[in-house]
């Protein structure tokens, strides 16, 4: 077995193993002579009535403390016989408690990387990637500014069958596993491991499996894209339809990963709530698991689907979901402009609290600046004025939606708003809604040759959202950070901010900028991260927003599923504080 060497015995070239190994045989000896006179001394008895008693009880503890002892020195030296001063991890689970084992961080050698690789060609033919730029693509992304890696090699699965048989060889020679999919995670999620790391790639696992129209539900595979899965229930007819809507691209996977949302939010929720029934995945250990039946609720236990969502890949590699369905309702797209951020929440939050409030399905918020990016980058049909802007949804029935539009013009004159419209065709709202979709593109191309954007998002109580919009905004302008545009689920009180950019001197600048930022809406009672998740970018502040013996209790469930540290590591917990171990 590797890493393994018989009790007493040298390993192979090392001089500390040779002495090791003869301590180890000097000390058992003494051992087992201590043990025999033990024996001897309880077979003989006490010679005499006046040798009982204390005598007695004192010889033999000295006996016992001494055969204890050399117990320990001879356990000492059989220790030492496996110790080598080399970080390749080995598996001494015959001799060492799996406690002991768990504290152990090291990962695979470089050697042991090659020999996984192999086993890995020999169980998924033609399914292994070793090319080195290729590699770099799984490893980092355009679009996020944090530490990255290379991949040591990417898999491209098939199945739950494809995925056991990569942790399997992933948890033989203890290398990191992440996994990958959409590639549209903003903080370092899928990035590659330093000391060498397995990619499983799975953007192969795409397949709708089941429909249950009847049941309001469906079964696909982690790599499968929220918007196909709309256009397949389109294309069948079936009007039903997935509301989770985060970015453009993601899938399924990652969406459960990172416990995102999306401009639907304010109408049925994120993926925290009731959307995904079940999930099957792949633990570290190589079990599969199913987490519950297809039922619309269930009170067994806790909830261990909810595990796993916001998890980040870090517990186990989610390959299938049941996914619960909505049924479509008619919208109509509506667009409004205010002369400032707070008056644009403050009609909002009136809105959401009328009895016409379950008919908005949707409400953003895009400042001036992001409404003259969207004129400059040239991808609308006409131009927009240039103000803090509302987009809107509002769905129902004709008579529901013309009741909810009459109830949000009036609130809207009362809080300053200059304009109100519809769009006056479906092409026209699917424009407009796309526009919003779309607003990192806009940014980059308004921003003209050369600009990058680093994107980032907080959360604060909704009345708090002026506040934090207005502070930002001053603070970015201080900082000359002047391409910066805003957009937000106004309604969740969950803001982006894209702060563009030209060249790696400004770098600094920009993250210190976003440091402020989160800090600013922790202070507010908000959160480092409203649906972009974790990662690497946002970890350092979960100790300030969720507490010590918060992240302590994250960190043990991690430990207790996760031993070996193998799923994705580096991502979502917090390092431990200086003098603080864990």
């Amino acid at each position: 077995m590797r890493g393994r060497v018989p009790v007493g015995l040298a390993v192979s070239g090392d001089e500390l193993g040779l002495l090791s190994a003869f301590l180890s045989g000097y000390l058992c000896c003494q051992l087992l002579q201590a043990q025999q006179g033990l024996l001897e001394f309880k077979h003989r008895g006490p010679v005499s009535e006046s040798y009982s008693g204390a005598n007695t009880s004192s010889s033999a503890k000295s006996t016992t403390v001494a055969f204890a002892g050399l117990l320990g020195l001879a356990a000492l030296g059989i220790a030492s016989a496996y110790w080598r001063p080399h970080p390749t991890p080995v598996h001494l689970d015959s001799v060492i408690a799996p406690a002991q084992q768990a504290e152990d961080t090291g990962y695979a050698s470089s050697d042991e990387v090659r020999k996984a690789i192999e086993e890995l060609k020999k169980a998924l033919r033609g399914e292994v990637i070793t090319d080195a730029s290729t590699l770099v693509t799984y490893g980092s992304s355009a679009n996020s500014y944090h530490p990255a890696s290379p991949h040591s090699v990417a898999v491209r699965v098939n199945s739950t069958d494809d995925v056991v048989k990569v942790v399997n060889i992933a948890k033989k020679y203890r290398i990191p596993v992440v996994a990958y999919s959409g590639a549209t995670s903003l903080e370092g999620h899928y990035s590659g491991i330093e000391s060498g790391s397995i990619c499983i790639d799975m953007s192969g696992m795409d397949k709708v499996l089941e429909i249950h129209e009847d049941d309001g539900d469906l079964v696909c595979q982690a790599g499968a894209r929220w918007e196909d899965i709309n256009q397949i229930l389109k294309d069948k007819d079936i009007p039903l339809f997935f509301p989770i809507d985060p970015g453009p691209g993601a899938t399924i996977g990652g969406m459960i990963g990172t416990g995102c949302s999306g401009t639907n939010a304010v109408r049925y929720g994120t993926a925290r709530a009731e959307w995904f029934l079940n999930v099957t995945v792949v633990l570290p250990n190589g079990k599969v698991i199913k987490t519950r039946r297809r039922a619309r609720k269930s009170s067994t236990g806790f909830d261990t689907t909810k595990l796993f969502i916001g998890a980040e890949g870090t517990l186990g590699i989610v390959t299938e979901a049941t996914l619960r369905l909505a049924p479509v309702v008619p919208t109509k797209v509506a667009m409004a402009q205010f002369p400032t951020v707070e008056k644009a929440v403050s009609a909002v939050q009136e809105i959401l609290n009328s009895p016409d409030g379950p008919h908005i399905q949707c409400v953003e918020l895009l400042d001036d600046r992001m409404m003259a990016a969207i004129n400059a980058a040239g991808l609308v049909s006409r131009s927009y004025p240039v103000s803090d802007t509302l987009f809107l949804k509002l769905q129902g029935t004709n008579e529901s939606i013309q009741q909810t539009a009459t109830t949000v013009q009036n609130i809207f004159s009362r809080h300053g708003s200059t304009a109100f419209e519809f769009a006056s065709s479906e092409d026209e709202a699917a424009e407009m809604w796309e526009n919003r979709k779309y607003a990192l593109m806009s940014t980059i191309t308004a921003g003209g040759e050369g600009t990058r954007v680093w994107t980032t998002d907080v959360c604060v109580p909704v009345s708090r959202l002026p506040e934090l919009v207005y502070e930002t905004k001053k603070d970015l302008a201080k900082s000359g950070l002047n391409k910066t545009t805003i957009v937000g689920h106004v309604g969740d009180g969950n803001f982006h901010a894209l702060i563009g950019f030209n060249s790696d001197e400004e770098l600094p600048n920009v993250s210190a900028a976003v440091h402020r930022l989160v800090h600013r809406a922790i202070a507010l009672d908000g959160t480092c991260t409203g649906e972009h998740g974790v990662g690497v970018g946002k970890k350092e502040y979960l100790y300030d927003e969720l507490g010590e013996d918060t992240v302590e209790l994250m960190k043990t469930i991690k430990a207790a599923i996760d031993p070996l540290n193998i799923m994705n590591p580096g991502k979502l917990y917090p390092d431990d504080k200086p003098g603080k171990g864990h």
